[in-house]
């Protein structure tokens, strides 16, 4: 039991100090104003030097489109209502031709990545990927590819039967740029068993994440919370990132990246949680309430004292949670989400336009500027 006094914990905080698992503990706890209150102090201090000093007054937003090249999937995760088997009629696989026209489509509205993702398909060969990569890169060269989550790095590396590092090398060669954070849900595996028994496992995910830092290659890290997990076990989750993050940042010399193939080394660029959407799922469990989706992302703001960027997940939540996570450590509302398939597929089918973006940032005070994946300004 952590004895230290409420008010020196609370200093603490203020002054940007590294706190432990049992102060956040205690910080869960606060009134969700008070809670708010520090959050936001200390996405203050993460964003003081980001973009010439003016990054506590700054809003970002990403244009990109959500790709799931294929709703084939064998690990059946009880939260997931896209995947699909071989033998639905409704399963399939992309084809080069729809993508150029995603692409095209994105590219149209101010769009400057692709977030690329799938089943665990048991039957694409990695030449497959690798064309796939290789024909987006050629084309469309303008366009970042965030492919790929850590399980599905996990599932190549069984199927190619190869090492994943030796995966990410020749998908990066192939013009993979950067690697988003899906698959975490909740990095305890006792967690994992429950609700994804099939999936990487906590050490899996950070490995492929540890290999792509090593690499070069920049990731988000995600957390999916507000199913079978306790308070404590996402305290767990938040550890296991921090960590990484040190020692990925330490490797790079504090360095950041300055894009795809940046040789300055790779690091998570930012935190995005989000809520267990139960609608047409094998997991039957209330919805998690906007209040604990904000006093979870709070905590995530104050324990994660190394990464810069939080991002509010409107996807989930709906505009207006999303525009109130704002006061509540994040500084970027994420995607426009011109395309997205797998939430939707849960129950949750939120839209936003750029126009609706900016009038939710303008209206807290905030400036909007659109960003890239390295939270470097476009416009």
């Amino acid at each position: 039991m952590d004895a230290t006094p409420l008010d020196t914990l609370l200093q603490k905080v203020w002054n940007g100090e590294r706190i432990q698992p049992e102060e956040a503990r205690r910080l869960y706890d606060l009134p969700l104003p008070e809670l708010g209150m520090l959050a936001d102090r200390r996405r203050q201090l993460a964003k003081a030097r980001a973009y010439e000093g003016r990054g506590a007054q700054i809003v970002t937003y990403i244009i990109d489109r959500n790709i799931n090249y294929t709703n084939v999937c064998n690990v059946y995760c009880k939260f997931c209502a896209f995947y699909r088997t071989t033998r639905d009629p409704d399963a399939y696989v992309i084809s080069f031709e729809e993508l150029d026209r995603k692409i095209e489509e994105t590219l149209a509205l101010g769009g400057t990545q692709i977030l690329l993702q799938g089943g665990h398909h048991p039957g694409l060969s990695k030449q497959w990927y690798l064309d796939m990569l290789h024909h987006i890169h050629s084309r469309f060269p303008q366009i970042n590819i965030h492919g790929f989550s850590p399980p599905e790095f996990i599932h190549f590396q069984k199927v190619f039967e190869e090492p994943v590092e030796q995966i990410l090398r020749d998908f990066r060669a192939a013009g993979l740029g950067s690697i988003p954070g899906g698959g975490a849900e909740i990095l305890v595996d006792r967690v994992r068993r429950r609700i994804a028994p099939l999936k990487a496992t906590a050490e899996e995910w950070l490995h492929v994440m540890e290999t792509a830092h090593r690499l070069g290659l920049c990731s988000t890290a995600t957390m999916m919370f507000g199913h079978v997990e306790t308070v404590e076990d996402r305290i767990e989750h938040l550890e296991r990132l921090r960590s990484l993050q040190d020692r990925s940042l330490q490797r790079a010399g504090n360095a950041r990246a300055t894009g795809p193939g940046a040789p300055t080394g790779g690091y998570f660029t930012a935190f995005i949680g989000w809520t267990f959407q139960p609608e047409n799922t094998r997991l039957r469990l209330p919805r998690a309430g906007a209040q604990e989706y904000l006093r979870t992302q709070a905590l995530a703001r104050i324990y994660l004292d190394n990464f810069e960027n939080v991002q509010s997940s409107w996807v989930t939540q709906g505009p207006e949670i999303g525009q109130l996570g704002l006061r509540f450590g994040a500084n970027d509302l994420g995607s426009i989400m011109i395309e997205e398939n797998v939430v939707r597929q849960a129950g949750a089918a939120f839209r936003m336009t750029v126009a609706d973006m900016h009038r939710l940032i303008r209206d807290l005070g905030y400036e909007p500027r659109q960003r890239d994946n390295w939270y470097r300004l476009v416009n």
